[in-house]
């Protein structure tokens, strides 16, 4: 039975660089990686606004359903945004918040309401 020898690669096997590399000198230089910091991403809050045709109950019922709320906090949400012209519903992340914009304000145009909804960043 023969056996061949294991063929050698044609490309030399690259080593990694070693983390410490001596001086002629004696001393050695130290290479250090810095971890990088990455920012956490930018959140943003969905606002409700104001109208005069948008039924206070269905603005509750919104609330509720596409920001989890109970149905106090709900009712107060709706206060605000009666009192002062927009409320805050929540907060979160950029993608998030985009589409519980797009679900409010698809509810409210199939229920034939021209409530508003939108994000705004947090600073």
């Amino acid at each position: 039975m023969a056996t061949k020898s294991p063929k050698t690669p044609n490309s030399p096997v690259q080593h990694p660089v070693p983390a410490v590399r001596p001086d002629n000198g004696g001393d050695s230089v130290v290479l250090e990686r810095r971890p990088q910091k990455t920012k956490p991403p930018q959140m943003y809050q969905v606002v409700l606004l104001n109208d005069d045709y948008t039924p206070m109950e269905f603005v509750v019922v919104v609330i509720q359903e596409f920001f989890n709320k109970d149905r106090e906090t709900a009712t107060q949400i709706m206060l605000k945004i009666h009192l002062d012209g927009k409320g805050v519903c929540g907060v979160f992340s950029k993608d998030v918040a985009a589409t519980k914009v797009d679900q409010v304000t698809e509810a409210a145009r199939k229920n034939g309401h021209p409530l508003q909804c939108v994000s705004e960043p947090i600073e």
